[in-house]
């Protein structure tokens, strides 16, 4: 049996090792699209602790992305020295911030904002929660949008460019690497990269779902008046969701700004926040490997299409919009998979109900006594 686990996760490790150069055969665009599929990856796994494990329904959820994105930008970009004289003074050469620093700096910030939305909203449950986180991440955008004025911290709807590429020990994901014949080009590194960011996420979300923190979520989700009764201290378990949670989404948004190399908030939109729900929900609420699915077909459903719109609109003489058609078949795909699958494409196993009994013929053989 362990030779057989052994043998798959090899097999696995293998494909996923030679998927970015399968890919790139076809051009270089199909390997973008997985690197932004492996970023909601990310991005859903972070918020399948607030929904799937503490069932806290949180519609804010890109905000903590935006928060990530912003910061990288902010300490890797010349936006602060061109706005500031004194930063520039200090760093003449430009703010240029390790991955080492960025990353635990993004998922500390992200988990702050997640624990000072989450303070306020303790005693919110269903709707009404929803609601307040909704206009969380709103508030988020807007400030985004509005802070060039007085003063040039955010730049504004303008957004921040020149964001520098991640290195690591010296090699820089910007630049496509040489080995020998072959080329690995920057979309194919940051792969990689993100790539190991999941495995790591999946193994700690995995270790959160089986320790008594993970149980303590659970309780809280499924009755929460119990769980406080058994002695679970429900506030701060609802506080570490939160942070726990935003972490994963800052992480995502400092790789996102690096990938992109630009970000303006137009990219934390609603209407992200309600895919990556979306994600969590097609995919199994609760259920890593459902979440993960869920992202990945989300966030490769609207470029597939893409190739379907296009004949639609060419067959109505280009009198339907390909973007709306587009949403419009998304749409259609998602509500065909929930009537089809209504727990999600591949649910969590249901906990609670009974084994099924063994029933065994125990009547007395004929000719015994009785």
């Amino acid at each position: 049996m362990q030779h057989k686990k052994l043998v798959t996760f090899l097999a696995a490790g293998a494909a996923l090792m030679i998927v970015p150069f399968v890919a790139q055969y076809f051009g270089n665009a199909w390997v973008r699209i997985i690197d932004i599929a492996l970023l909601y990856v990310l991005l859903a796994l972070g918020l399948n602790i607030v929904v799937g494990y503490a069932g806290l329904l949180d519609l804010g959820y890109v905000a903590f992305y935006a928060v990530g994105a912003y910061m990288f930008a902010l300490l890797a970009s010349p936006h602060l020295i061109e706005t500031f004289g004194w930063i520039k003074a200090a760093f003449p050469n430009g703010l240029h911030s390790p991955i080492w620093l960025v990353i635990p700096l993004g998922a500390a910030l992200a988990g702050t904002f997640g624990v000072l939305l989450g303070a306020p909203t303790l005693k919110l449950r269903g709707d009404y929660l929803a609601i307040v986180t909704l206009g969380f991440g709103e508030i988020i955008r807007v400030f985004l949008n509005n802070l060039d004025a007085p003063v040039n911290v955010t730049n504004g709807p303008k957004g921040i460019t020149g964001i520098d590429s991640i290195k690591i020990f010296g090699l820089d994901l910007g630049d496509p690497w040489h080995l020998g014949p072959v080329t690995v080009h920057s979309v194919s590194l940051y792969y990689y990269l993100f790539l190991a960011l999941v495995i790591g996420s999946v193994v700690i979300c995995y270790r959160l779902e089986r320790s008594r923190i993970g149980r303590a979520w659970m309780a809280v989700r499924e009755d929460e008046v119990a769980a406080k009764a058994m002695g679970i201290n429900t506030r701060n378990m609802k506080l570490l969701a939160f942070g726990m949670g935003a972490t994963f989404g800052g992480i995502s948004g400092v790789m996102f700004a690096s990938f992109q190399g630009f970000v303006s908030p137009e990219s934390f939109s609603l209407q992200e926040s309600i895919m990556i729900v979306a994600m969590v929900v097609l995919g199994g609420i609760g259920h890593i490997p459902g979440v993960i699915l869920g992202a990945l077909l989300l966030a490769a459903l609207p470029e597939v299409l893409r190739y379907v719109a296009s004949p639609l609109q060419d067959m109505t003489g280009g009198r339907l919009d390909a973007a709306i058609l587009r949403q419009l078949l998304i749409a259609l795909a998602m509500i065909g998979i929930m009537l089809a699958r209504p727990r999600g494409l591949w649910p969590s196993p249901e906990h609670g109900r009974a084994a099924p009994m063994l029933t065994t013929d125990r009547s007395p053989k004929s000719g015994s006594a009785a």
